[in-house]
C-alpha cells in the first residue's frame, strides 16, 4: 500500500539555483524591500502576462481587497456572495462597511446576476463578486447592473490568475486577435493572491490590478502609509509593500505557471474522464472560449445517489492520506461576525447552502503523478 500523503495543493517553486543567484543580487545592493528593482519588474511582468495596463503588488492577498475600497472611497453597504474565502468579506468589515449576501449560481458557483438588483438598497455603493475557483463572473451584466445603478465594481479574482475569456461575451476590451481579454480587465479594480496554495505564488502575496496611473499612484502612496515623500503623508494608509526577496521568486515563477497551468489541465481531464461514469458526483465542465487556470478541481455528492456523504467521503480518503478539501464550507454567512445579518438567512441562500453541503475539492497541482490520481480515483471506481 502506497503511504505516501496526497496534499489538496503543492506550491509552485522557482528553481534554487536561479533563485540564489536573484538573492545574491538583494544581498549585494541591500535593498531588501520598499520597492525596489525586483518588485518593479515582477508588476510590469504581471501587467503584461495578464494582459493589464498596471499591477499594485502587496504582501498578501486580503490587503488589496482593503485597499481597493480604501482607494474608491466605498460606504454604505456591499453586495458580495457568501460562497468565499473569508478575506472577502472580512475585507468589508474592516472597512467599516456592511456586507450583504446573495445567493449564487448553480453553473457557476459566482454571484447570480439575477439576485442583485433586489438587494440594492440606497445605502449600496458597491458590488464585490468572486471569481469562484477561477471561473469567470458574467462581467457584462454585472456591469449593466452597476451602471444603473451608480455602484463601483470590485472582482476578487483570487483564484482567476492567467484566466482569459472572450472579450465580447464578458464586455470586455479584447487584447489579441483571437478575441480574448484578461479578466483582470472587468470592474473598476481586481485583486489577485500569491498565496503558497495559489497556481501563481509568491509564498505569501497579492496584487491589485488598475486602470490608470493616478488610481496606480494612490495605490502605491496607501500601500506606504500614505506616504508620498520625506515629509508628506497624505492619507491613512497601511504597510502593504512585497519585499524584494518574494519579488525575485514572483518573477522566477512567472516563467514556469504556463507549464504548471497545463500539467493541471491533464490532471482535470483524467479526473472528468473516470467521474463522468459515476452516478451521484457531478462537476463542472470547462467554459468554450475561456483558458481555464484549473485552480481548483471541484466535485459535488449526491449522498442518495454516491451512497456516501460527501464528510464520510472526505473523512475515509483523509484516513487513506489524501487530503482533499471541503471548500467552501461553512458559508461566511454562518460565521457568527455574519451569522445575524438579514441577508445571510439559510432561505435567502439556498444554492450556496446546499453546495457547500455537498463540495469536496479533490487534490489539484501541477505535481500530481498517475499513481496519485489513481489512488485518488479509487474512491469512486467500484469495481
Amino acid at each position: 500500500m502506497d503511504n505516501k500523503i496526497i496534499t489538496v495543493t503543492s506550491p509552485l517553486l522557482p528553481n534554487l539555483d536561479e533563485f540564489n543567484e536573484m538573492l545574491k543580487e538583494i544581498w549585494a545592493s541591500k535593498w531588501i524591500t520598499n520597492m525596489g528593482q525586483f518588485h518593479k519588474l515582477l508588476e510590469q511582468a504581471l501587467a503584461e502576462y495578464l494582459h493589464v495596463p498596471y499591477v499594485c503588488l502587496f504582501t498578501n492577498g486580503t490587503l488589496p481587497l482593503m485597499t481597493a475600497l480604501q482607494a474608491l472611497r466605498i460606504t454604505g453597504e456591499v453586495i458580495t456572495t457568501p460562497y468565499s474565502f473569508v478575506a472577502t468579506t472580512h475585507s468589508i468589515w474592516w472597512n467599516h462597511c456592511k456586507p450583504v449576501f446573495v445567493d449564487i449560481d448553480p453553473r457557476t458557483g459566482n454571484i447570480d446576476p439575477d439576485k442583485i438588483e433586489a438587494a440594492i438598497t440606497p445605502a449600496t455603493t458597491c458590488i464585490m463578486p468572486v471569481h469562484v475557483y477561477g471561473k469567470p463572473c458574467d462581467t457584462k451584466r454585472i456591469k449593466e447592473i452597476a451602471d444603473k445603478y451608480g455602484l463601483k465594481i470590485i472582482y476578487d479574482a483570487a483564484h482567476a490568475f492567467g484566466v482569459e475569456v472572450p472579450a465580447e461575451q464578458y464586455g470586455l476590451e479584447a487584447y489579441d486577435e483571437k478575441g480574448l481579454a484578461g479578466i483582470m480587465n472587468a470592474g473598476d479594480m481586481s485583486t489577485l493572491s500569491f498565496h503558497a496554495t495559489k497556481v501563481f505564488n509568491t509564498v505569501e502575496g497579492g496584487a491589485l490590478v488598475v486602470h490608470d496611473e493616478k488610481t496606480k499612484k494612490r495605490i502605491d502612496n496607501l500601500k506606504n502609509f500614505g506616504i508620498t515623500d520625506e515629509v508628506t503623508v497624505i492619507a491613512p494608509g497601511i504597510n502593504g509593500k512585497m519585499d524584494e526577496v518574494r519579488s525575485a521568486y514572483g518573477l522566477l515563477n512567472l516563467k514556469q505557471v504556463d507549464t504548471a497551468i497545463k500539467a493541471r489541465k491533464e490532471v482535470a481531464n483524467k479526473y472528468r474522464g473516470v467521474l463522468r461514469k459515476v452516478d451521484g458526483i457531478s462537476f463542472w465542465e470547462d467554459i468554450p472560449g475561456v483558458r481555464h487556470n484549473f485552480s481548483y478541481f471541484p466535485i459535488f455528492i449526491d449522498a442518495n445517489v454516491f451512497g456516501m456523504t460527501r464528510d464520510e467521503l472526505y473523512f475515509k480518503m483523509k484516513e487513506q492520506g489524501i487530503l482533499s478539501r471541503r471548500y467552501f464550507y461553512p458559508l461566511i454567512s454562518s460565521f457568527p461576525t455574519y451569522r445575524g445579518l438579514p441577508s445571510s438567512n439559510k432561505e435567502n441562500l439556498p444554492i450556496a447552502n446546499k453546495m457547500a453541503d455537498e463540495v469536496l475539492c479533490l487534490p489539484m497541482h501541477h505535481v500530481l503523478t498517475d499513481n496519485d490520481i489513481k489512488r485518488i480515483l479509487s474512491f469512486f471506481i467500484h469495481e
